[in-house]
């Protein structure tokens, strides 16, 4: 196998909170997360270079050849054929910024090192295709085509299981794994594909609008509503009204409430009649709060929800306001609208936010992680200590 290792470069900031727990490459966008796709393009042995407060969990493999690549672009045939095809001390730019180089380990330990490297040769490939993960609002307007490309990928060569007859299926473009569950449903794949994953399960009443895809033991709730393009990541369960989002993984939205243009960390959970605004009032384009500016950020978009960091958590009856950002391990309730942005660590609502100990908050991961027999690890628990001391903003 091929060793990769995939790099965070300056955006990793942009792509704050969701990547204050994760490199670029973790992140999810389609079916599969960054890392995952190139995995199966390449055949490879993925790894990352990231923060130093990030590389316990997420450490690196060096091997005596290497490709290193943008944690944050994404995959296609043409991208991949050209990196397939780079000789040794060769690289791809695109805008003058590094995609791909193949280096040697002796180059890659200059380079880790900041010590000076051998002369590549490099190629400049801005005729090509290059698509990157620069700002949170993207990976749920990229999330359609990369279910589309990821769909193909993971399809390829294989058979759906059988449709069950209960369920009404429009399209062809639809594939269920191996022990997954759709009974009394309404598929519709017309627009994009519908992809189901290993055991996950779909219960009655379920209304679905390709492009979509369901992650391994993902469940959908009796009577959801979801409209394509949406990613519902591994062990997520959902309800309600869902419009072009994106789950990471064992999160939960399990009740109705209305939730759109949004990205959903890991380990977060939405409370009953948790309700998002993606529209203003006027019509008029989004901004969302920027943690490197520390200002909002116009998006260009007027469609735009919400944006939720890891273990964050929101009480029943929550509002969130067009374009919030929440951090990490917030726990958000009470009446009327939230601020646009709540500071990780974050405990309350409103006006009353208040710092949430990071003890306490340790404690709650490491018991909702062992509901599905996880382990909130040390590295997991050094990662939240480093937040609450050094990125942690006063609410």
């Amino acid at each position: 196998m091929r060793n990769v290792i995939l790099f965070d470069d300056d955006t990793w900031e942009q792509l704050l909170p969701l990547t204050f727990t994760r490199p670029l490459a973790d992140i999810r966008c389609g079916i599969l997360t960054i890392k995952e796709k190139w995995e199966r393009h390449l055949d490879a042995n993925v790894s990352f270079i990231t923060q130093e407060y990030l590389s316990d969990r997420f450490p690196i493999e060096i091997s005596d050849d290497n490709l290193v690549i943008a944690g944050n672009t994404l995959p296609n045939a043409r991208l991949v054929r050209l990196i397939n095809e780079l000789g040794m001390n060769e690289a791809l730019m695109f805008e003058d910024e590094l995609i791909a180089a193949r280096l040697s380990r002796a180059q890659f330990d200059h380079l880790i090192h900041n010590e000076q490297i051998d002369e590549l040769d490099g190629y400049h490939i801005n005729e090509t295709p290059v698509e990157r993960i620069q700002w949170p609002w993207q990976i749920f307007e990229y999330t359609g085509t990369e279910i589309d490309r990821d769909y193909k990928l993971l399809t390829k060569g294989k058979n759906s299981q059988a449709l069950d007859s209960t369920s009404v299926w429009e399209g062809k473009d639809i594939f269920v794994e191996e022990g997954a569950s759709v009974k009394h449903c309404i598929i519709d794949a017309s627009e994009g594909p519908v992809y189901i994953g290993k055991s996950a399960v779909m219960l009655a009443g379920s209304i679905i609008k390709g492009p979509f895809a369901l992650g391994n033991n993902g469940v959908v709730k009796m009577g959801a509503k979801i409209y394509g393009p949406t990613s519902i990541g591994p062990g997520s369960k959902v309800g309600g009204e869902i419009k072009n989002c994106v789950f990471f993984a064992n999160s939960n939205k399990s009740h109705d409430g209305y939730l759109g243009n949004s990205v959903i960390g890991e380990w977060c959970n939405l409370g009953a009649d948790t309700n998002t605004s993606n529209l203003k009032n006027d019509y008029g384009e989004v901004s969302l709060w920027n943690y490197s500016s520390e200002s909002y950020t116009p998006t260009g978009l007027q469609f735009c929800g919400m944006i939720m960091g890891d273990h964050s958590k929101a009480g029943i009856n929550s509002m969130f306001n067009t374009g919030t950002v929440v951090g990490v391990s917030c726990n958000v309730f009470g009446g009327g609208f939230q601020p646009r942005h709540i500071p990780s660590f974050s405990w309350g609502g409103g006006n009353e936010l208040q710092p949430y100990r990071v003890e306490k908050a340790i404690e709650v991961g490491r018991r909702v992680m062992s509901r599905k027999n996880l382990e909130f690890d040390t590295d997991m628990e050094n990662i939240f200590n480093y937040l609450a001391k050094n990125v942690q903003s006063k609410p």
